[in-house]
């Protein structure tokens, strides 16, 4: 249920901006000899010839509709073309469209807080950027005003074709305008240059709406399509809501909006406006029919997020009649496809964005044979997310295995399923400094080495020789890698390095003092040119190139300690007995870390079961002894 959010102190200028036709305009743009023609992008799907999911303008003249297959768009307008999308794991792939879409998004993003809507939808905050214009160059004293802002659409204004562009100019310029009228005239401005700027370095044109907030402003960006904005002023915002019907609204196109129509005999927002706070809040709860007060006077509290990037990932498949997925096998095969797919982006957007998702997400739609009024529904299953195609994998089909035996009990037969889809959701940036623990462990081998390298694989090899767990710090972060690979060999360069990991780390490991986080074990002491330090077992080797000391010391230690052995040829390295790693301290770290080490560690011996029989007096030891 929709809540209501606090008003913002000050008024606001948001904008949304859509792309028109925008798979189309994709298509155009990779293939000139499309423009002005009458065109659709169809799916990936044979049957009928595809679905359509984006119509030309030039295609909607001769009445061709988005809900249409390919085989009656062609009945409708013989010379359309239709275009399918282009395919990868036997499945639409949409990233050339993902990827436009980011080109207009960076653009975008140069005057404002943007918040990427969809893939071809974005709003922008343009409340700052109107203001340093109103303060420094306001349209009212202005010599000449940007040519496209004067083809606006502004509610309530006279748009006589003779005088259309007049009139939009004089309601732009007026000086006796309140405070919130020149802040949107400011943001009608912008937008018509961000729009102007869209195409010329993308060859897109885009229908925007410009407001207060962004409820009002998404309603009107599509009312004046295509290439066309629309300004909302405050003045217009109760009539242009009266005759709206309640299920435009956002949040009110399902069960919500039914129910004021069956229960309130609401049909347009301004019959809302007959109801008191109170008696709307009877109906639907506090939060919701205050919620609703202020949606029917056009006051919304909901800010733009700064997000240039997706929430989620997703992929998806859907098998319509004799298609359906009738056994474990076929649902296997698909879910490995999506899955792939899944992995690569997510992958790509950790490398590309630092950012990691942590939630493993399955939908399906399914069916029971010979129950075809069942109203029982495939429940979407979660879980941690796993990083790696083969983890995902597993995990997925999991997930759906979980799912049908809720859905159909023991029973493995008689249901067909009719869509699959895998997200990855609830993605976190990862703070700056910060790495996989694989990035602090190099193996001694080459081998070891080269499987480390990539935080997302599984490590099947493990860094270890002799039952001996070798770690070596990495200082990438702290010097240029040249520096590390190149000039920290000399003895000036080697302290150099020294000094600058000695200087940082401890800063960062303060908050964790006194705790069992595997931290402790790459932290340093202070500067010395030789340092060793002994923990449960690990001895943290770091030899200057003058160090004398260190080497009688660490035998000493190693003639004390026969279990653990120190290479004398190796510097910087950390030697740890795998036997002795503390697997409390193992528990306290992040599940997908606890796995890696896991692999690394032999399984603990188990007890000698004790003979039946035995008295109790057996599990006690004599006191004496």
């Amino acid at each position: 249920m929709p809540v209501a959010r606090p008003e913002p102190q000050e008024p606001r200028v948001i904008a949304h901006l859509d792309l028109d036709c925008f798979y189309v305009q994709v298509e155009q743009r990779r293939n000139p000899a499309l423009r002005g023609q009458p065109t659709a992008v169809v799916q990936y799907n044979d049957w009928k010839g595809g679905g359509l999911i984006a119509v030309s303008y030039e295609a909607r003249k001769f009445g061709v509709k988005r809900s249409m297959r390919g085989d009656e768009a062609k009945n409708v307008c013989p010379g359309i073309n239709l275009v399918q999308v282009p395919v990868s794991r036997d499945k639409a792939d949409l990233n050339v469209y993902r990827n436009a879409g980011s080109e207009v998004v960076a653009i975008l993003s140069t005057k404002g807080k943007c918040e990427r809507a969809s893939i071809d939808e974005v709003y922008l905050d343009l409340t700052d950027a109107a203001k340093e214009m109103l303060l420094e160059s306001p349209p009212e004293s202005s010599e000449s005003i940007f040519e496209e802002a004067t083809k606006s659409n502004i509610l309530d204004l006279p748009s006589d074709a003779g005088d259309r562009e007049e009139n939009v100019k004089a309601w732009l310029c007026r000086a006796d305008a309140d405070y919130q009228d020149k802040l949107l005239a400011c943001g009608t401005i912008l937008v018509a240059q961000l729009r102007v700027k869209v195409l010329e370095e993308t060859q897109f044109t885009c229908s925007a709406g410009i407001a207060h907030n962004k409820m009002l402003a998404k309603l009107v960006s599509g009312m004046h399509k295509p290439a066309q904005q629309t300004v909302v002023p405050s003045s217009s915002v109760q009539d242009f809501l009266a005759s709206l019907p309640v299920k435009k609204m956002k949040q009110l196109g399902g069960k919500l909006g039914s129910s004021l129509q069956d229960d309130l005999g609401v049909e347009t927002v301004g019959d809302l406006l007959g109801f008191t706070e109170e008696k709307l809040q009877e109906y639907y709860g506090v939060n919701t029919g205050t919620w609703l007060w202020k949606t029917a006077r056009g006051i919304s509290g909901e800010e733009v997020e700064d997000r240039l990037l997706p929430k989620s990932h997703g992929c998806g498949k859907t098998f319509p009649g004799p298609k359906a997925l009738k056994n474990n096998s076929s649902v296997k095969s698909w879910l490995d496809k999506l899955c792939e797919e899944l992995s690569e982006r997510i992958q790509s957007d950790l490398s590309c964005n630092k950012r990691v998702a942590q939630t493993l997400t399955l939908q399906a739609r399914a069916s029971k044979e010979n129950e075809g009024n069942s109203m029982k529904k495939f429940p979407s299953k979660s879980c941690p997310l796993r990083y790696g195609t083969g983890k995902i994998q597993e995990d997925a089909m999991k997930l759906f295995e979980s799912g049908l035996h809720d859905f159909w009990g023991s029973r493995n037969a008689g249901w067909s399923i009719t869509s699959l889809s895998v997200t990855a959701s609830k993605i976190f940036d990862i703070p700056s400094g910060t790495n996989s623990i694989l990035k602090y462990i190099k193996g001694r081998s080459s081998n070891a080495s080269s499987a480390i390298t990539d935080s997302s694989s599984t490590p099947e090899l493990t860094p270890f020789v002799d039952n001996k767990l070798y770690m070596t710090p990495v200082y990438e972060e702290r010097c240029e890698p040249s520096s590390i690979k190149e000039d920290c060999d000399d003895s000036n360069s080697a302290k150099q390095c020294s000094s600058i990991e000695r200087k940082d780390v401890p800063k960062k490991l303060s908050k964790i003092q006194g705790t069992g986080s595997i931290l402790k074990f790459l932290s340093q002491s202070q500067p010395a040119q030789h340092e060793k330090r002994n923990f449960d077992g690990l001895i943290c080797s770091h030899q200057g190139p003058e160090s004398s000391s260190g080497a009688s010391e660490a035998e000493q230690y190693g003639r004390d300690n026969t279990n653990t052995t120190i290479d004398q040829s190796s510097g910087n390295t950390w030697m740890l007995n795998v036997e002795d790693i503390d697997l409390a301290v193992v528990g306290e770290l992040p599940l997908e870390i606890q796995r890696e080490i896991q692999g690394w560690i032999r399984p603990p011996k188990q007890a000698t079961p004790k003979k039946r029989g035995s008295t109790i007096s057996s599990y006690f030891s004599p006191a004496g002894r």
